[in-house]
């Protein structure tokens, strides 16, 4: 039976991943990224939470190799109004730790596992732009030069606003919407209410002395309108700001307003940091719109969509990465067999039988995922309303900075409690291996 296969379509975690599993799995695989190999990309989340973690462990790619930078996150802390209110060590509550991991060298180190694999290969600087096949069935996809790359199943993992997800004809239902009901009131899979991440990244020697405040921790920092994630990367040489920007409030003007309403909002030995900080060692920001959704069909005949091509997810706690990985182990769990007939009897007396199979498969893989993307995505909407609560609410966020020493033990135990969920997943979300 010849190979089964596979095009890819996104360079990020969830595609590199997919193309890994499917080509040891026996499939003839094409990995396809729009940016080429070198050039920089967007900043994206380095947090991997247990549930990630276990997924790249089901793979075999877990521990990673010293090429790739990454270290475990030391804890949690939250401030209000300039006072802290806790912090957390890792691993919460008997918990597996958190850890970052810088996507470049994660990509780079599956890149060349991929390219180590018989009939597999990648093509980076090439963008997709249409689908071979006609209304039955997708058969390939279409390059910029116009290349025409064939495959029995084409899989995007192009990211939130996936090209091919538009070509394809699938849509996402906004959050907030139910299914069957049409429109919520804004364009399906659109910006949620405005919101957006501004990103900073503060970079150089001057830095050093809040990154060793920060002590390898994940700060949040809530006031009058204010709230910011404040982390240092996986190399532990840059910090990371990610603003929460307001629906319809305009950014500040310069660095120099910036670092003053970050001082303002930290503890007085942080804010005293970030105000000698030089506004060299600032950049950015960079805006990101949060768009949050998930499609209520995932595939049609010999096509998939994976990660946030179907179901864009908040920041909090970084899910898209985590739930791309784990995505990418389902469909390989049940995709991979094929390629040897194991899971359909029938393979290889034909095309069109492999096809069926093929076809077959989809619809599982979605099933599979979507009870755990729809929970994730609720527990991600009630920490992000309590985020803006405590930014809206003044006299709550008074009450409980000045209540600190004894309002901070009690609400430290609760958040930690509510994390679990958000740091395991769904339970039984995940194939065991075989």
């Amino acid at each position: 039976m010849a190979r089964p296969r596979v095009v890819v379509v996104g360079g990020g975690p969830c595609g590199f991943t997919l193309a890994l599993a499917l080509a040891r799995a026996g499939w003839g695989v094409t990995l396809v990224e729009q940016t080429a190999s070198g050039a920089p990309r967007p900043y994206r989340g380095e947090g991997l939470m247990p549930s990630g973690l276990a997924a790249l462990e089901a793979l075999g790619l877990w521990p990673l190799p010293a090429s790739v930078r990454h270290r475990p996150l030391a804890g949690w802390a939250v401030a209000l109004d300039g006072r802290s209110l806790f912090t957390a060590p890792e691993p919460l509550g008997g918990d597996r730790g958190c850890w970052l991991v810088e996507q470049p060298s994660l990509l780079d180190h599956l890149r060349a596992r991929l390219e180590r694999e018989e009939e597999a290969r990648v093509l980076e600087g090439v963008a997709v732009r249409g689908l071979l096949g006609g209304a039955a069935r997708v058969a390939g996809v279409v390059v910029a030069d116009g290349q025409a790359l064939a495959a029995d199943l084409v899989v995007a993992c192009d990211g939130r606003s996936s090209p091919l997800r538009r070509l394809a004809g699938l849509e996402l239902a906004a959050e907030g919407e139910r299914e069957g009901l049409g429109e919520s009131g804004r364009a399906a899979g659109g910006d949620a209410e405005g919101e957006a991440v501004l990103w900073f990244r503060l970079a150089g020697s001057a830095v050093a002395p809040l990154a060793r405040w920060l002590a390898g921790r994940f700060l949040t920092a809530v006031g009058e309108g204010v709230s910011f994630a404040l982390f240092a990367e996986a190399s532990d040489a840059t910090l990371r700001l990610g603003w929460v920007a307001e629906p319809g409030v305009a950014p500040l003007a310069d660095a120099s307003g910036w670092r003053e309403a970050w001082a303002a909002a930290l503890p007085a030995p942080a804010a005293a940091l970030m105000r000698t900080l030089p506004l060299t060692a600032i950049e950015g920001p960079r805006r990101f719109p949060v768009r949050v959704g998930w499609a209520p069909v995932w595939h049609r005949p010999g096509l998939l969509l994976l990660g946030d091509a179907a179901h864009p997810m908040r920041p909090v706690r970084a899910q898209g990465i985590n739930m791309a990985l784990r995505d990418a182990l389902v469909a390989a769990r049940l995709l991979g067999p094929l390629a040897t007939g194991q899971d359909n009897p029938s393979a290889g007396a034909s095309t069109d039988d492999l096809h069926a199979a093929i076809d077959g498969c989809l619809p599982r893989v979605a099933a599979a995922r979507l009870p755990e993307i729809r929970l994730l995505q609720e527990l991600q909407a009630g920490e992000a309303g309590l985020g803006a609560l405590l930014r809206q609410v003044g006299l709550l966020r008074r009450t409980l900075a000045l209540s600190a020493p004894w309002s901070g033990p009690l609400v430290r135990a609760r958040w930690i409690q509510r994390q679990h969920r958000l740091r395991q997943g769904l339970p039984g979300a995940l194939p065991l291996p075989k």
